[in-house]
């Protein structure tokens, strides 16, 4: 039986996956979590095999969240399920140490043969996403751009605020005071070279960052 503990903000996902989960007689769903104080506390107290994860959950980083999970429970596969589709996420989420990177556009039966799989010691990423990441790659491999030298949270500030999201919005959602967002706003524009905010709209644009969410 592969033990899976769940951690995402929102009730109703969470309800879903173990929906989903429960219909494969394989696979049992240990626990739940709605932030990543409480998946560690969860994941010290509850053996697991899997970890579905979502990036966005109020408080640290996703990417510094699955990097402690990773130091501290070696043996757990990390399967990251958000609504993040840009390859860039997933590049930074397995290189902190998820073994996958799922859409939750993706369907139910993905998500089970996905947890199947990474139990079993694979990687598993959906075919466009493989695909996009590869595109990427390739098309950087001459010339390394501004935006893979950001860090993990100035790259979700860069995000945000090329989606529009204001200073305030920002905070709210990381969990952060408007200062500390501003700060990493003005580290973003200076590694970028650029000057303004309309300057990082058009940035992203031209990198194609933003696909999923215009």
């Amino acid at each position: 039986m592969t033990r899976i503990i769940v951690a995402d903000d929102h009730t109703l996902v969470r309800a879903g996956l173990q929906r989903i989960l429960a219909g494969s007689d394989d696979l049992e769903v240990v626990g739940e979590a709605a932030n990543g104080a409480q998946a560690m506390a969860l994941l010290e107290q509850t053996p697991c095999d899997v970890l579905l994860l979502d990036l966005s959950m109020p408080g640290r980083s996703g990417m510094d969240l699955i990097a402690q999970i990773k130091a501290s429970f070696p043996r757990v596969a990390i399967l990251v399920l958000t609504m993040h589709g840009e390859e860039q996420y997933a590049v930074r989420a397995l290189k902190a140490g998820a073994v996958g990177y799922m859409t939750k556009e993706s369907a139910p039966s993905e998500l089970v043969s996905a947890v199947r799989k990474v139990v079993a010691g694979g990687v598993h990423l959906s075919l466009a996403m493989a695909e996009r990441i590869a595109q990427d790659l390739a098309t950087a491999a001459g010339d390394t751009p501004g935006y893979r030298r950001l860090s993990d949270r100035e790259f979700d500030v860069f995000l945000m605020l090329a989606r529009g999201l204001n200073l305030s919005d920002i905070a709210d959602s990381l969990c952060v005071s408007a200062k500390t967002v501003s700060t990493y706003k003005a580290r973003v524009l200076q590694k970028l070279d650029l000057k303004s905010q309309t300057e990082l709209v058009h940035y992203a644009i031209k990198h194609n960052l933003l696909r999923d969410s215009l």
